[in-house]
C-alpha cells in the first residue's frame, strides 16, 4: 500500500500538469484567434479608407477636368445681325414712290429685305 500512496501524488501531478497545459493551449489559441480577427478588421478598415480616398480623388479629378473644359470652351458666338443693304432699300423706296410697286408689294419686299432674305 505504500507504493500506492507514492504513486498517487505522481499521477495527480501529471494530471494537474496536463490540465494546466491544456488550459494554456486553449487560452493561447483563443488569444491568437482574437488577434487575427483584430488584424483582419484593421486591414479591412484600411482597405475601405484607401478605396474611399481613391474614389474621392477620382471624383475631384473629374470635377476639375469638367471645370477646365468649361473654361476652355469658346463662348457661344453672338448671332450675326443681318446686314441691311441700304442701297436696295433705297431702290425699293424709289420704285414705290414712282408708283411701280403698290403699298402691299413695297411692304412685302421691305420685310423680306430687313429679315435678311
Amino acid at each position: 500500500m505504500m507504493m500506492r500512496r507514492r504513486g498517487m501524488p505522481l499521477v495527480r501531478a501529471a494530471a494537474t500538469t496536463a490540465v494546466i497545459a491544456g488550459t494554456a493551449g486553449a487560452v493561447s489559441h483563443h488569444q491568437q484567434q482574437k488577434w487575427a480577427n483584430q488584424q483582419a478588421s484593421a486591414e479591412q478598415q484600411q482597405q475601405a479608407a484607401y478605396e474611399a480616398g481613391v474614389e474621392a480623388a477620382q471624383q475631384q479629378a473629374a470635377q476639375q477636368q469638367a471645370m477646365a473644359q468649361q473654361q476652355m470652351a469658346p463662348a457661344p458666338a453672338a448671332p450675326a445681325s443681318p446686314q441691311i443693304d441700304m442701297e436696295q432699300l433705297k431702290q425699293l423706296g424709289d420704285l414705290h414712290a414712282a408708283g411701280v410697286l403698290t403699298d402691299e408689294e413695297f411692304a412685302a419686299a421691305k420685310a423680306k429685305l430687313l429679315a435678311g432674305g
